[in-house]
């Protein structure tokens, strides 16, 4: 199949309009052809006039671990041109950035959910090219986890640069249909492209999403390989929690425990309470030590999310309520157990960073009601991905 980016390069119609333009990159280390070549180096190659790149969070080189470890502009040390932060001293273009180009190429790898910030930077500079007259295009890129829907839509009031607006955790969409929701929803009037793929089959095994012939290149440094996008939706609930989400080890994302848990008797317990949400994946007990991050130096006991291998089937695999599962077993097995980290979470400061995490106090009021059940959740979560499914339709490209 090809990327948006190599049907670009390989086709100089699609590029003509670009001629004479002024086009700025918005890329990552995952921003690469079929054989592996930078874009940006692809790009500059094919004779356009690459005038400026833009970095997301973690930035151009995917240098900075952690989620608020901010990116500097510099000056590309290949090309001389300037390098742009969108997650240093300003989260969305300046007006002097915008001055830079006329056409801005959005070639960003994305896991398909609402919290990866990259979905907000799109948004961000979407709103920017309609204030300064711009045109964003973007060169799309697979969703790895796939088409499913899950997860409570984020509130009204609660926005965030981890949360762009009305949409569940897993969205299901590609970044350039996210482009065009965006647009409709917010009413912007920009120039606005995609680049679509060919041949991307997001329901056919074994990728589901991931075309298996292509390598996995970390969008993020904590985004190992695509077991960790599948699991991602879910998993990333742990950064508003005490627990270890396995920053530190050498799966981060993928699992989760701490020093003071059973894992075999959480599992137990998980499997009790909603058997069902346990569907079409493999929970693993295992023992890790993180070198840094949360619990740093302890052994911890941890459970392991196996969204790979035979025993995964895709349409089953709930990663949402598989980790608000995890967080229920605890609440119930440790009813005092500290589960929810008290911190600014994105630059947040007035919020439990779990309840920003989820857009909304839902998920966690949930956990901590002793009495509730999993139809409690499927109560209020069901009809907002039923939604959800249907919003989108109308910008679906595949």
């Amino acid at each position: 199949m090809n990327f948006g980016i190599d049907r670009l390069l390989a086709d100089p119609e699609l590029r003509r309009p670009l001629e004479g333009k002024r086009v700025a990159l918005l890329a990552h280390p995952a921003s690469v052809t079929a054989d592996l070549t930078h874009s940006l180096d692809a790009l500059v190659a094919s004779g356009l006039n690459v005038s400026a790149v833009f970095g997301p969070q973690h930035g151009v080189r995917g240098d900075l671990q952690d989620n608020m470890m901010e990116s500097p502009d510099f000056t590309d040390p290949t090309y001389g041109m300037p390098v742009f932060s969108l997650y240093g001293e300003v989260r969305r273009p300046t007006g002097q950035s915008m001055g830079t180009f006329d056409v801005m190429l959005v070639d960003l790898q994305d896991v398909g959910c609402r919290i990866y910030t990259f979905v907000t930077t799109l948004l961000y500079v979407l709103e920017a090219a309609a204030e300064h007259g711009k045109s964003v295009w973007v060169l799309d890129r697979p969703n790895p986890a796939g088409r499913p829907v899950e997860g409570l839509t984020l509130l009204p009031g609660w926005e965030s640069f981890v949360g762009a607006g009305p949409m569940p955790m897993r969205h299901g969409m590609t970044l350039g249909e996210m482009g065009a929701w965006f647009i409709d929803h917010f009413k912007l009037d920009v120039d606005y492209r995609v680049i679509t793929m060919e041949g991307w089959a997001p329901e056919d095994a074994p990728g589901f999403g991931w075309p298996p012939e292509r390598p996995w290149i970390n969008p993020s440094p904590n985004a190992a390989n695509v077991n960790m996008a599948r699991a991602y939706a879910g998993t990333v609930m742990l950064e508003g929690t005490n627990l270890s989400e396995g920053r530190g080890t050498t799966r981060p994302l993928e699992l989760f425990g701490a020093p003071d848990i059973d894992a075999r008797a959480i599992i137990a317990e998980m499997r009790r309470f909603a058997p069902d949400w346990l569907e079409g994946v493999a929970l693993r007990d295992i023992w890790f030590q993180p070198t840094f991050h949360k619990h740093v130096g302890q052994l911890c006991s941890g459970v392991f999310i196996h969204a790979e291998g035979q025993g995964y089937y895709h349409a089953a695999f709930q990663p949402w309520r598989l980790q608000a599962l995890g967080f229920k077993a605890i609440r119930t097995l440790y009813p005092g157990y500290e589960l929810w980290r008290d911190f600014p979470y994105e630059y947040v400061f007035d919020k439990l960073a779990i309840d920003v995490i989820n857009g909304g106090p839902g998920l966690r009021e949930w956990v901590d009601d002793a009495g509730a059940v999993a139809g409690d959740l499927d109560a209020t979560t069901l009809p907002d991905e039923a939604a959800w499914i249907e919003a989108r339709q109308g910008f679906l490209l595949y």
